[in-house]
């Protein structure tokens, strides 16, 4: 039996893809990301704890900035809007 793998048009906006297919590039985007650009994974995983005890988090997307946060907390250049991970910036070091 074939399995059908539907290919993301690079040009499709995000309302037009599937979603789960959409989330899979998303986490695989992050996945792949330059080790240099990312932080470690004990403070990604803080980072991402912090977003979810937030009340503006609202389906993976943080109200205050627009972004991805699973996006946005793995990569070093990267802050809280708030300023909640300010306390984990040592972690980092």
């Amino acid at each position: 039996m074939e399995i059908e793998q539907r290919r993301i048009c690079r040009k499709c906006l995000t309302r037009d893809m599937d979603q789960k297919a959409y989330f899979e590039n998303l986490h695989t985007y992050i996945a792949n990301l330059d080790e240099d650009v990312k932080v470690e994974e004990p403070l990604y995983e803080k980072r991402l704890s912090l977003c979810k005890e937030c009340d503006l988090l609202l389906d993976g997307m943080c109200r205050a900035c627009g972004c991805f946060v699973e996006l946005r907390a793995a990569m070093k250049k990267n802050g809280c809007p708030y300023e909640k991970w300010g306390a984990l910036q040592e972690l980092d070091k």
